[in-house]
């Protein structure tokens, strides 16, 4: 573990974690990577005492990587802003599935059951219905609010493939920093609408932490990539991560395996027992 004396260099766009003085970069974390057999990067700030831990520096603030389902965070911030979606109770899609009906012995009925937007957002496999919530935005507002935001490479063309297939790339630096303005609602959206989305992240926590976050893969020509990013709260104190990682194996359920290595990083930390 080394301290960097100097400020760390930030990256001039909305979403930059911020600048920071005390600063510590600890190669210790590398371990967990090694452990699951992956590469990445791993970052937290404690807002209360403005120290930063970093992992495998040069990968969170130099390089960017495909969004994905991260983006979920910012289209579902505009959607509510603009009124295209209500509420994170707003029913995206009926899913029907079969179940024995117990009055007519051997036959089936179709039982329905509704996904709202919180529903897919906790999900993994969200696209499906993201691609019809931006669709429903419509490109031209998402393009001015993703250029007004700064998000990214803004690299959104005629359609929302950009963010599924890798072309709508973000630094993990800014996906910190997006989280933390969204935790403080900092952003340029209305308080309600950011208080929605903070409400549909997961969300684990008993009597010493709360845990929210939102995780995703990616798939890339070579390689599957995640995101686990979100806070750790104890003692109404939060401290704001970003992981990301990537993995060769495309059978590999990368989510799960970033959500698994959040959860050993942060008690390696002190973290999960109240007292922080």
């Amino acid at each position: 573990m080394r301290k960097l004396l100097a400020a760390l260099p930030v990256i001039a766009i909305f979403f930059s974690a911020c600048s920071i003085n005390n600063v510590t970069v600890d190669d210790s974390l590398g371990r967990f990577f090694d452990s699951a057999g992956v590469k990445g990067c791993f970052a937290l700030y404690d807002n209360g005492q403005g120290d930063f831990t970093v992992y495998n520096l040069p990968r969170y603030r130099d390089s960017a990587y495909a969004a994905g389902s991260t983006f979920d965070i910012v289209a579902s911030l505009i959607a509510f802003q603009s009124g295209v979606i209500k509420d994170d109770k707003a029913v995206m899609l009926r899913e029907g599935h079969y179940v024995a009906d117990s009055s007519h012995p051997g036959q089936q009925l179709t039982q329905y059951t509704d996904v709202t937007i919180a529903d897919a957002f906790r999900s993994n496999g969200s696209e499906l219905i993201f691609r019809k919530v931006e669709d429903s935005i419509g490109m031209d507002s998402l393009r001015k609010w993703v250029d007004s935001l700064r998000y990214g490479n803004r690299a959104l063309d005629k359609d929302t493939d950009a963010v599924y297939d890798g072309s709508l790339r973000i630094p993990a630096d800014e996906q910190l920093g997006l989280i933390k303005k969204l935790y403080f609602n900092q952003l340029p959206f209305f308080q309600r609408t950011q208080e929605l989305v903070r409400g549909m992240m997961n969300k684990e926590e008993d009597s010493n932490y709360k845990l929210i976050y939102k995780a995703t893969s990616v798939a890339n020509q070579d390689d599957v990539l995640c995101w686990v990013l979100g806070w750790v709260e104890e003692n109404k104190h939060p401290y704001f991560f970003v992981l990301n990682l990537d993995v060769r194996d495309p059978n590999t359920d990368v989510a799960k395996v970033g959500i698994q290595l959040v959860k050993h990083i942060l008690p390696s930390m002190g973290f999960f027992e109240g007292k922080k």
